[in-house]
């Protein structure tokens, strides 16, 4: 009887926890700059990839998530995530959905800010490839925090995923979401993690990316003062700048992006209901 009683008790207990993780997850929108969640049944925790970038996976022996970011330009259909245990590689099949995002015309001043010279284009190139690096950077950690705050307060003026024209001329999607708010506004960390990158660049301004582990990585654009230094370490509600109008901007506000297996997906997914 004992025994019974006590199988029981861990039987619900364990029942909790899974309800616990379910919890911390991001929410799931598998289409184009959404989130796939896929379960991983082995009892070592795995590596997995999705076109050959690694992906993070987190949770407990015969209970691995892995938590897959969806290129904006991936195709809608099947798609294929590899996963490997030891020297056994297995693919595990999802389902793209379709999302039709909506289209955004914005009116630059400043032209170079759209039709960069060639001095330029020179920073241009020089910066991307250490943007690259940092939305790229992985760090193994099994303390990850998947539930975000708001960075800052303020209403949301440009959603993620937009189809961007900047004075009638096409762009990149839009990478991140826009948080209107008056200059000077204060922007707190969303979640524990090691600043990795400040710099002021070309079209992104002030901009801090913060490591949260794992090829999850947040970046903060056009800020106004930057009052955290690179290797710092951060906790959620930290303070690490100002909202500004730095870079290519048509008043003050926070570009915030979400990296995850470095391809920007929406923020809102991350945020804690």
């Amino acid at each position: 009887m004992k025994t019974k009683f006590i199988l029981l008790v861990l039987s619900v207990y364990l029942s909790s926890i899974s309800v616990i993780n379910a919890l911390e997850l991001p929410a799931e929108s598998a289409v184009p700059g959404g989130i796939a969640i896929i379960s991983i049944h082995t009892e070592e925790k795995p590596e997995a990839y999705l076109n050959d970038q690694r992906v993070m996976v987190v949770g407990s022996s015969d209970n691995w998530k892995a938590i897959v970011g969806i290129p904006l330009t991936e195709k809608t259909g099947s798609q294929v995530l590899t996963v490997k245990n030891n020297d056994l590689k297995t693919n595990y099949q999802f389902e793209i959905l379709n999302k039709e995002y909506e289209t955004q015309y914005l009116t630059i001043k400043n032209k170079r800010k759209v039709n960069p010279n060639k001095q330029d284009m020179s920073r241009i190139v020089a910066e991307k490839e250490i943007i690259s690096k940092a939305k790229s950077h992985w760090r193994d950690s099994d303390n990850i925090t998947l539930q975000f705050i708001k960075p800052t307060e303020g209403p949301y003026s440009s959603p993620f995923g937009l189809k961007r024209f900047f004075n009638k001329q096409p762009r990149k999607p839009h990478s991140g979401l826009d948080i209107a708010a008056p200059k000077g506004t204060p922007i707190a960390a969303p979640a524990n993690g090691i600043v990795i990158n400040t710099g002021n660049y070309f079209f992104n301004g002030n901009t801090v990316f913060i490591d949260h582990g794992q090829g999850l990585i947040t970046m903060y654009c056009h800020m106004n003062h930057i009052d955290i230094k690179e290797g710092s370490q951060v906790k959620t509600g930290d303070i690490i700048g100002k909202v500004g109008l730095t870079g290519r901007v048509t008043g003050a506000h926070l570009h915030w992006s979400v990296i995850l297996n470095n391809t920007t997906v929406d923020p809102l997914l991350f945020l804690a209901k």
